[in-house]
């Protein structure tokens, strides 16, 4: 399951990032966690505020993070959360640590009034993409989103720590109103320390919704990962749980293939039904129709899955750090 140490790595690996030095592994990172936790419970009482470990997501990052995705042939997602405007965007000039399939993301139109007036105004985190076999892996509106080629649930050979992702960064102002600074994930299993550490830094550096991170965020950062699993191709459109699942879309429209996908407490934050949900996603897809015509839409499939999730703020991070410096475990961070 998602917990705190992995949402710890992620502030370990971006930070090592932006300081240029190396960092702690995933186990020496769950090591220290459970020493640190241990080292004097009684002082500890009380003073760990800004993490969880949250199945159904998100607790202590406040009211407005929905989680939406757009989806690509690569397996790759960009996903944004939160019914604010997110803060300007420029170019990304920071590659990935290493080449990861690549999928694009739309963010909602800022004229936006409301969550629930149009599709695009329900918040930055929903993508829109067309899904052709042209598309460019770093098309912002051209991707393939395929159910035929890929299977949507892991194969049977996969070991249990490898999962679908996706890591969140969202900062926090002095008032506590939060903001989305990038997320990314994909559907495709990842072992944890490589993806985590991954799609960390993509999510941070390669978002292009957004400028990248830069070490004087940190104290406002906090971060959030979701696990993916239990993939249920769905009978019909409607065939999943408010609440519990998160569904993934594949349709025809113009001639041509879309697709998109909302994480499981997008539904219940927005106060949508089964049917608007759907509707909503196939809009953030590219779909332009009347709403009561969506059954008309051709080849529409849908997938289900569920999520698991965990929380953690910088302050938290910053305070494991420097005790693990004091205990001279690991390299230094700058101060």
């Amino acid at each position: 399951m998602a917990t705190v140490t992995h949402c710890l790595y992620c502030f370990e690996v971006l930070s090592a990032s932006l300081e240029k030095r190396d960092h702690l592994s995933l186990s020496h990172v769950e090591d220290l966690w459970a020493r640190f936790q241990t080292r004097d419970h009684d002082a500890q009482k009380g003073t760990l505020h800004g993490l969880s470990d949250n199945p159904n997501h998100d607790t202590d990052l406040g009211e407005d993070d929905d989680d939406l995705m757009s989806e690509s042939d690569e397996g790759q997602e960009d996903l944004l959360s939160g019914e604010e405007e997110p803060q300007a965007a420029e170019p990304a000039t920071k590659k990935s640590i290493l080449p990861l399939p690549s999928i694009s993301r739309l963010q909602a139109s800022p004229s936006s009034a409301s969550a629930s007036s149009t599709p695009s105004s329900i918040s930055a985190s929903s993508s829109r993409l067309g899904l052709d076999d042209s598309s460019s892996k770093t098309s912002s509106s051209t991707s393939i989103f395929s159910f035929g080629r890929r299977s949507q649930q892991p194969s049977p050979g996969v070991r249990e720590d490898r999962y679908p992702l996706f890591v969140t960064w969202n900062t926090f102002s002095g008032r506590g109103h939060k903001s989305l600074r990038g997320c990314i994930g994909t559907f495709e299993p990842q072992e944890l320390s490589a993806g985590l550490k991954n799609y960390a830094l993509t999510a941070a550096f390669d978002d292009t919704r957004f400028a990248p991170i830069d070490s004087s965020e940190l104290p406002s950062l906090a971060t959030h990962l979701t696990l993916l699993h239990t993939f249920t191709p769905c009978a019909h459109p409607l065939d999943w749980s408010l609440g519990k699942h998160g569904l993934r879309i594949s349709f025809t429209h113009q001639g041509r293939r879309f697709g998109a996908t909302y994480l499981p407490d997008v539904a219940v934050e927005q106060g949508w039904t089964k049917e608007e949900t759907v509707v909503s996603l196939m809009r953030k897809a590219g779909w332009t129709g009347r709403s009561r015509e969506w059954r008309t839409v051709g080849d529409l499939r849908a997938v289900r899955y569920e999520g698991e999730g965990a929380d953690c703020r910088w302050n938290i991070w910053r305070e494991w750090r420097d005790w693990v410096d004091r205990i001279g475990e690991g390299p230094s961070i700058k101060r």
